[in-house]
């Protein structure tokens, strides 16, 4: 396979990954905010916490933390310090266990670890959409 097919074939399944998980209700981040996340990047592993707002903390082995921003759009989860960003590709949720390979925007080759997720938001009950007569 050539090059350009590959990249076709690896944009058309980030599409069809990125639109199923959509269809379904899927909220970028929502399955991990207030979860730890375990990145590893040089054989560094820092844990990233998203939280509600766009907030976010990085926390070295060491136990140094450094205080973020977050935003999940486009299929990019960025993180955010001052005037350095980094994002990484991100088309749907983290699976709890399942480590993912990503490189950053930046270059780097980092593998993100979610140890666990959050439940996904129960479906919609009847009649909060077109109640009728009261």
């Amino acid at each position: 396979m050539n090059k350009a097919r590959l990249v076709r074939a690896v944009a058309g399944l980030t599409i069809a990954f990125s639109g199923t998980a959509f269809a379904q209700g899927w909220v970028p981040a929502t399955e991990v905010i207030g979860q730890p996340i375990q990145v590893t990047t040089n054989g560094v592993t820092d844990t990233v916490t998203l939280s509600p707002g766009g907030q976010a903390t990085i926390t070295s082995p060491g136990g140094r933390v450094v205080n973020a921003a977050w935003t999940a759009a486009n299929g990019q989860l960025c993180l955010v310090n001052g005037p350095a960003q980094e994002c990484v590709p991100y088309a749907g949720p983290f699976q709890a266990g399942t480590p993912m390979a990503l490189t950053s925007t930046c270059g780097a080759s980092e593998t993100w670890l979610a140890a666990s997720t959050n439940a996904p938001p129960p479906p919609p009950s009847a009649g909060q959409r077109g109640e009728r007569g009261r």
